[in-house]
């Protein structure tokens, strides 16, 4: 009977870590197979990421090419056709006295304001002048043709030493700032905007652009799918996001729009600062 109850008891230790075993082998099973799970649901966002991202570029190249192209032929066409419209306007023999005098120099006003405005959105558009010129010159073109507007009361500041950033970043933060300012001018019924690009001495590049408007719900926004306001919205953060740079954007209902976009700058930069001083 002492043998008996020594191989029941010796069958009961050898079937609990049998079990013991099995269930470690079963968690050890179950810990792997979620592991495995989240490591590829990790490299399915990565990839889609990084097609969106990849697909984002594409877009915004072909965008830019479109530019490019339209500048072009607003220059060599349009441009032209006006000109010549002016000249012909400029030779006409008439003097003060015709009743024609003051409505040829009005005409004349208008197309001489036609052909600045069309120069002006030439310049805009095309994306060698940007990357020629560097963000700050192009932002600042902008900001004067506001001014002459007077659509808005502009301030416009730039602190720390200008540098130069690459002709895509510089191209990619441009058209940011160009849709920020159209939707300030859309929606925002403000009478004031304040813009302050700072090079500051920790390498970062920050653009804010700060409005006095009536504000709106950001989340809202950018959860919006059949709001044109929502997409374009999107479309500023992916285009921030495709060149490294952040957005801080603050609004709510009544109290104005400020946001804050920056930008790491490369690290030689520091040491060109330092040669400089």
């Amino acid at each position: 009977m002492e043998n008996q109850g020594q191989e029941i008891y010796f069958i009961i230790i050898i079937g609990g870590l049998l079990a013991l075993l099995l269930v470690g082998f079963i968690v050890t099973i179950l810990f792997t197979y979620q592991r495995r799970q989240h490591q590829q649901e990790q490299e399915l966002t990565r990839l889609k990421d990084l097609y969106e991202q990849e697909a984002l570029k594409s877009q915004l190249e072909i965008q830019e090419e479109t530019f490019k192209m339209l500048s072009q032929e607003l220059h060599d066409n349009i441009g032209q056709s006006l000109s010549v419209v002016k000249l012909s306007l400029a030779i006409l023999p008439i003097d003060k006295q015709h009743e024609a005098w003051e409505p040829i120099m009005n005409a004349r006003e208008i197309l001489n304001k036609a052909v600045l405005d069309l120069a002006g959105l030439n310049k805009s558009l095309h994306t060698d002048r940007i990357a020629q010129i560097g963000l700050v010159e192009a932002i600042h073109f902008e900001v004067e043709s506001l001014r002459k507007s007077r659509l808005l009361d502009v301030s416009f500041e730039v602190n720390g030493y200008e540098q130069m950033l690459d002709d895509q970043k510089s191209v990619m933060l441009f058209r940011i700032f160009q849709e920020m300012l159209n939707n300030i001018l859309k929606h925002s019924q403000a009478e004031k905007v304040e813009i302050d690009i700072n090079f500051t001495d920790n390498n970062q590049f920050i653009l804010r652009l700060a409005d006095n408007g009536v504000g709106f719900d950001i989340d809202a926004k950018r959860n919006s799918v059949s709001s044109s306001s929502g997409v374009g919205l999107k479309s500023i953060f992916n285009r921030a996001k495709l060149v490294g740079a952040t957005i801080d954007m603050q609004s709510s209902i009544g109290n104005g729009t400020t946001t804050i976009i920056k930008l790491d700058l490369p690290p030689e930069i520091e040491s060109e600062n330092n040669d400089r001083r």
